[in-house]
């Protein structure tokens, strides 16, 4: 009995074994030492209950999981929680096998194999004979094998709860943890989530002297704009009626050129880093708020869990801000919110491929979307871009893991189809590289504020007096692309985009502050994509620079809120000049405490010193002289000042017969990194001829490629522009296309010889 008790009390004590119960013994498969080749995935547990190891190879096994277990001899019964996570859809194989090694002797059962939701599989009996044993997680196949924990029982007929309302307070008990959780300490202000909005919040609050805690659940900072999902961050900054917000931004935003980058653009350390630098700033990575506690319409405190060890600590603020992406806080705490159950923005998991220098092999996916090339827009240069995209009529928080799933089924399909399928003989040296595990989500809960910003608002540039943030992206709502939702009508997994181009590109639509706290919860900040605006409006302000800008702005209001001793809707009514002096502040601005004075030299931190240049393109201008009006041209006439930009252009007056205020010519790098974007709406549907204006010179390019989107499949044509557009004010016909509602021309220097020019495009109705 002794022996048994001490093997026990040791076991408690290296926080191997959980629970103080002789008969059961719990192990989370997150607390395992030494992960190997297993990921850790911590974005569905307000749906299963639990972070959980993912064996995530792309098709190789992964390198085991390993950890050691103190334990009483005897025998036990074996349990793990998983599950076949394709059987949701009767696909045929189970993709998601492995074995649990006891002292590198694995049990007769294999896991994953049964299931469509999270449960206990039985793995038999087992002899435990010595005090100590190393547990391993044994990859089979390298398709996404899922351990959330293992569980030995000395009663053989006892059976773990199921039930996730049963399951979490069991685990609790058993992993002997303590009743109440650990106090964080009091802080000014409480950020909940770790993407461009809770990093903006989180800086901007503590360098105006508030003691900030930001919470994050998983272990990188950054969200989509992360390694983890790779999504370039897009959003002009440092522009506008606030001039100065953008400039913390940029401190730490990626060096990405395009989605999905690789892991070393999206810079995670250097964010962490930034943000480590503030003292004023207390960190807590792969740490997920679950619950809050609320009194008289405010929220007092948030519960969170440690995704490693689930220990809980509680975190009590003053103020909390909402920067989650899904609404997490304002939700648990009774916000007003609204939500698109279907018809919403979904998911997206890009991924890359890559040729490599010699043939290379994958398996046979039969579990996998059953795809030809043509179900698919070919991933070119390697890379399976935003667009690859799921969920739009599923429940964007309580399926996300069943959007996920889906996701992987069409990317490992897609990619089968290239390696095994009609493609084999073109791929033979192809690899996939990367696939991303964590979802790359658009829109779930939209918070409800003083404002709700509209789409008619941001066309029709009402100015509020409370309008700061510059949304520069084009309204861009996304719905399945029909070519490729024919095999799935029911679960599309390819989007386009939808936009409207009518945004101020140039000095930004202003978004209120109203729309940045909660009507209803008196002490609640918002920033992200979760902010009080209608569909339409999301389409714009959803990107990631501009989240991050909205943080500047809710950091800013926090202080003041401290420092007058009043609430976020008071800082409108009352204090809106001295956010508006705080806004005009450089990114580096800072002071002590709220009441201590302004250094507005202060130094950067260290890793900030040199931060990236505005992610907007750079433009050279050189003269203001004005010419042809695009206004008194016929038809539709996007302007070059109107495009979507990316890379280095200048601007012209030289030449001249050019349209607005200048023409514009690329860096000549020849390498695509100059696209010019010309977005539009047409009146009604039907055929429009759409034509080009640049600035022909002899040092032009004569190979220049165009895309035109349209409601038929895109285009390309290749132009010669050393020779001057024969229609009226230098146009060249690009062609007759049918357009349902909006189009775009983009124009690329991928691959030229010489320099590129766009001037406008013109969209004239067909006869």
């Amino acid at each position: 009995m002794m022996r048994i008790l001490t093997a026990i009390l040791l076991a408690i004590l290296a926080g191997k074994v959980s629970g103080a119960d002789a008969k059961l013994v719990l192990v989370e498969a997150e607390s395992f030492k030494d992960h190997g080749g297993w990921v850790l995935d911590t974005q569905f547990v307000h749906i299963m209950g639990s972070p959980y190891l993912m064996a995530h190879g792309l098709g190789e096994p992964v390198k085991d999981a390993t950890t050691k277990v103190a334990i009483s001899p005897g025998k036990y019964r074996v349990f793990v929680r998983t599950k076949d996570w394709v059987a949701h859809w009767n696909a045929p194989g189970t993709p998601g096998r492995f074995q649990l090694l006891i002292d590198g002797k694995p049990l007769a059962e294999t896991f994953g194999t049964k299931g469509a939701e999270w449960f206990w599989q039985d793995g038999g009996t087992v002899e435990i004979t010595s005090t100590e044993v190393l547990l391993s997680l044994h990859d089979l196949t390298g398709f996404d094998g899922r351990c959330d924990a293992i569980l030995f029982s000395s009663d053989p007929a006892f059976v773990p709860p199921e039930d996730i309302k049963t399951l979490t307070p069991w685990r609790k008990k058993v992993l002997g943890l303590p009743e109440k959780p650990v106090e964080a300490g009091d802080f000014d202000l409480v950020v909940v989530g770790g993407g461009y909005a809770g990093m903006g919040t989180a800086i901007s609050a503590a360098r105006m002297g508030c003691k900030v805690a930001l919470i994050q659940d998983r272990g990188v900072l950054g969200g989509n704009g992360s390694s983890e999902i790779r999504v370039w961050s897009q959003g002009y900054t440092t522009l506008g009626k606030y001039p100065k917000l953008g400039e913390i931004v940029e401190e730490f935003a990626d060096d990405a050129q395009a989605s999905p980058g690789v892991a070393k653009e999206f810079g995670d350390e250097k964010k962490e880093a930034i943000v480590r630098a503030e003292k004023n700033i207390s960190l807590y990575l792969n740490t997920q708020a679950y619950a809050v506690e609320t009194k008289e319409g405010k929220v007092t405190a948030v519960i969170a869990r440690n995704m490693a060890t689930s220990a809980e600590t509680r975190f009590t603020g003053k103020f909390f801000a909402d920067t989650s992406g899904h609404a997490v806080i304002g939700a648990l705490a009774g916000a007003d919110f609204d939500m698109a159950e279907q018809g919403h923005m979904g998911m997206s998991n890009m991924w890359r491929w890559a040729d490599t220098d010699k043939p290379q092999t994958f398996p046979k996916t039969p579990w996998a979307l059953p795809l030809e090339m043509k179900d698919f827009p070919y991933p070119n240069r390697g890379k399976a871009e935003w667009f690859w995209e799921g969920g739009f009529n599923h429940n964007p928080i309580t399926e996300l893991e069943y959007i996920r799933d889906w996701n992987f089924r069409a990317a490992y399909g897609a990619f089968e189809a290239m390696k095994n399928g009609d493609g084999k003989e073109k791929h033979v040296n192809a690899k996939m590289e990367w696939l991303a595990y964590i979802g790359g989500n658009r829109e779930s809960r939209l918070l409800r504020g003083d404002v709700v910003l509209t789409r008619e608002d941001i066309i029709n540039k009402v100015d509020y007096p409370d309008g700061c943030v510059p949304t520069t992206w084009s309204i861009d709502l996304h719905v399945p692309k029909e070519q490729y939702a024919k095999k799935f009508p029911d679960d599309p997994f390819i989007s386009k985009a939808i936009f409207d181009a009518r945004v101020d590109k140039k000095q930004g639509y202003p978004v209120p502050y109203r729309c940045f706290y909660s009507k209803n919860i008196g002490n609640l900040f918002m920033a992200g994509r979760d902010i009080s605006v209608d569909r339409g409006a999301l389409g714009t302000v959803r990107v990631m620079r501009t989240c991050g800008m909205m943080g500047e702005v809710v950091g800013k209001a926090a202080s003041i809120c401290i420092k007058e001793n009043c609430g976020p809707r008071d800082v409108y009514q009352y204090h809106l000049d001295e956010l508006k002096e705080l806004m005009n502040l450089p990114g580096q601005a800072r002071r002590a405490s709220v009441n201590d004075p302004i250094d507005e030299k202060a130094p950067l931190p260290e890793v900030a010193r040199h931060p990236a240049p505005p992610r907007q393109a750079e433009v050279k201008e050189t003269s203001p002289v004005t010419g042809v009006d695009p206004k008194k041209l016929p038809g539709i006439v996007i302007d070059d000042s109107q495009a979507r930009l990316t890379g280095t252009w200048t601007a012209g007056t030289g030449i001249k017969g050019f349209i607005g205020e200048h023409y514009l010519y690329d860096n000549n790098s020849g390498n695509g990194d100059c696209t010019a974007r010309f977005e539009f709406l047409v009146p009604a549907p039907g055929k429009y001829e759409v034509r080009l204006a640049y600035a022909a010179h002899e040092n032009r390019a004569k190979n220049v490629p165009v895309t035109i989107i349209s409601a038929e499949k895109e285009k390309t044509v290749t132009l010669d522009e050393q020779a001057p557009g024969k229609l009226d004010n230098g146009f060249v016909s690009l062609g007759v296309f049918r357009f349902e509602a909006a189009g775009a021309v983009v124009v690329s220097n991928k691959g030229v010889k010489g320099h590129v020019s766009v001037d406008a495009v013109q969209v004239i109705a067909a006869k």
